[in-house]
């Protein structure tokens, strides 16, 4: 374990009264209480004074009122991991766990990851954005045109994999923009990268980040909400397989990717790995990864010798603000 990620340096007490952040309005509402408990759980066998908050059944006013000094996010997906949970905790003066209200509102958005990774020199698939309007057989012919069959169709500012779609031919792509126009008013187009699949956790801030050990993800059919939450036919590695040398240089891409988003706090980089020529490219970044029992983050933490417990103390301890309010400053 590095001495950066260190549970024990940590004082319980001096957290104060910590709220965890659950529930909400997201589709991922159900997984987003699976985590919450969990966390709670583990704060609560901790010794910290951790209380169970749904933001759907309280206004986060209450937060104010009830004393509440920081707030653990396991809220997934929009209304929770997309800015406006943690620009209405920064109004508030409450610190919260994970990144920012900026990079947080453009991680959420995977368009504008992918534009800002490519501008870094970041690998990522190719990819067309058709917004609503253009969904009309001339634009299904130059997406296939210029990104080929099979590709991934998804709505850009869903998590979990809700959405994720595999258009095998034209007629599929079709049907895929049909399905993501009811989540979304947009639908990402990428170019299907045949490979395996892996995924980087990443905690700390700026140059203290570290990048977790990678998992290997390996699903039997589509590793799909479903999948990922309820059943268990996906199997994990971690230690991944992978040479040291390829392991270690994926998890410094992961890094530059954390980095160039602003990401401070934790996250969670997908990477996929084409067979081909054993590429990386970089998919999405989870600013509110999952805690539940299938999550991926608690499993690389403890291949690095961080217990489930441990992991959310630590994450919690790294609760911060963007800006200090001038009358929070004072009193400091």
């Amino acid at each position: 374990m590095s001495l950066k990620l260190n549970p024990n340096a940590i004082d319980p007490k001096s957290l104060g009264k910590v709220a965890v952040l659950m529930g909400g309005h997201s589709a991922e509402r159900e997984v987003s209480l699976m985590s919450g408990q969990g966390v709670l759980e583990a704060l609560l066998s901790k010794g910290v004074d951790a209380h169970a908050f749904d933001t759907a059944q309280q206004n986060l006013f209450a937060l104010k009122e009830q004393g509440f000094s920081r707030c653990f996010i396991t809220l997934h997906g929009r209304f929770g991991e997309d800015g406006t949970v943690q620009g209405a905790l920064e109004l508030l003066g409450i610190p919260y766990t994970g990144p920012g209200v900026m990079a947080s509102s453009v991680a959420m958005d995977k368009t504008m990851t992918k534009r800002i990774w490519q501008a870094e020199g970041i690998t990522t698939p190719r990819y067309v954005e058709l917004p609503a309007g253009q969904w009309q057989e001339e634009h299904v012919e130059r997406v296939i045109e210029q990104l080929g069959l099979p590709m991934i169709v998804k709505p850009p500012h869903e998590g979990s994999s809700i959405g994720v779609i595999k258009a095998m031919d034209a007629d599929g792509v079709r049907k895929a923009l049909q399905d993501v126009a009811q989540m979304d008013a947009a639908a990402l187009c990428e170019n299907l990268i045949v490979g395996d699949e892996f995924t980087c956790p990443v905690i700390g801030t700026g140059a203290d980040a570290q990048a977790l050990p990678l998992v290997r993800i390996m699903a039997p059919g589509e590793y799909d909400y479903q999948n990922k939450y309820f059943g268990d036919a996906v199997q994990y590695a971690c230690p991944s397989g992978l040479p040291d040398q390829l392991e270690r240089a994926i998890q410094q891409q992961a890094l530059s990717a954390y980095r160039a988003l602003g990401c401070r706090g934790w996250s969670r980089i997908d990477v996929m790995l084409r067979a081909s020529d054993q590429t990386p490219f970089l998919l999405e970044i989870n600013t509110a990864p999952g805690m539940t029992s299938h999550s991926l983050v608690p499993m690389s933490a403890r291949a690095s010798g961080i217990a489930y417990a441990d992991l959310c103390l630590l994450i919690l301890a790294s609760a911060s603000l963007d800006h200090v309010l001038p009358a929070q400053a004072a009193k400091g």
